[in-house]
């Protein structure tokens, strides 16, 4: 099964080549013009794309051009055109494989698988290691840390589907369109059930992922959970730090000469008392004072 991006502007053959390779397996976006498809190469990311020459906005041959500068996807050409010259030209632009019209479904559908086959076969067959994921397209066996796992085929597929994108964010419309064949979507629950079967399987759980983590409003990508900090290098201890010399006691203080006492103080003569004092003669006393006779005042009759 793959996923084919039809670009053919006829109503009538895209919409009858849409059913037959539907029928056939593949998932189909069938477009009308060559802006479409450019846009659909880089935001979907089918296997292999189908391009009519006739388109009515842009010449096949620069979406072709524009297509090569954003991807590498296998791209077979409608051509109604069977020389050599315009063959080539067009295989010398990047072209994969080309078919003339008119062609049947059967014969693209053969071509679709013969391009896909022969640029991707050993890749598509090739063990995918992840982490202590290990899946074998050709067996169809799943290890955890080298346990086998059991899984049904919807669940090998949508791993499968996962583990040629890892690293990469896959849409449920992508998925429901690869695993189940549903390019329109409308089954989102269907996805969301598988999902939590493998991630049993593959013992985690959605809180705690381990392979499967859930980008939210975007889809899901297949890696392995970020490893656990590693501890940095131990730290060496420095060299021990070494004594210094050990102090050398100076020269011993030398004691400087004895104090010699002085002559002793001899004590001066002692002090003679003066002679005592003699009373001197006694003072008699003045007269004593007489009271001052009172006088009459001046005019003052007797």
């Amino acid at each position: 099964m793959a996923r084919v991006l039809l670009v053919e502007d006829d109503d009538a053959i895209r919409t009858s080549l849409s059913k037959s390779l539907s029928a056939a397996g593949h998932a189909v976006t069938p477009l009308a013009t060559g802006a479409e498809g450019v846009a659909s190469v880089a935001r979907d990311r089918p296997d292999v794309m189908l391009l009519d020459l006739g388109l009515p906005d842009l010449d096949g041959r620069d979406v072709l051009a524009m297509v090569r500068s954003v991807s590498d996807v296998p791209v077979i050409v409608a051509t109604a055109r069977d020389d050599d010259a315009s063959v080539i030209k067009l295989l010398d632009a990047g072209a994969d494989d080309y078919v003339i019209k008119p062609f049947s479904s059967a014969q693209i559908d053969a071509r679709i698988r013969a391009v896909l086959r022969r640029l991707g076969s050993d890749q598509q067959s090739e063990v995918v290691s992840l982490g202590g994921l290990e899946i074998d397209p050709r067996s169809r066996e799943v290890t955890v840390d080298g346990v086998p796992v059991e899984l049904t085929r919807k669940e090998f597929d949508l791993l499968l589907v996962l583990s040629r994108r890892a690293g990469a964010v896959v849409s449920k419309r992508e998925l429901l369109a690869d695993v189940w064949g549903l390019p329109w979507g409308g089954g989102d629950r269907t996805v969301d059930v598988h999902l939590s079967w493998l991630r049993r399987k593959l013992g985690e759980t959605a809180a705690e992922p381990r392979f499967l983590h859930s980008v939210r409003g975007v889809g899901i990508k297949l890696a392995p959970a970020n490893p656990a900090a590693q501890p940095g290098p131990a730290v060496q201890p420095g060299p021990a730090a070494q004594p210094g010399p050990a102090a050398q006691p100076g020269p011993a203080v030398q004691p400087g000469p004895a104090v010699q006492p002085g002559p002793a103080v001899q004590p001066g003569p002692a002090v003679q008392p003066g002679p005592a004092a003699q009373p001197g003669s006694a003072v008699p006393p003045g007269p004593a004072a007489q009271p001052e006779a009172a006088r009459p005042a001046s005019g003052a009759q007797p």
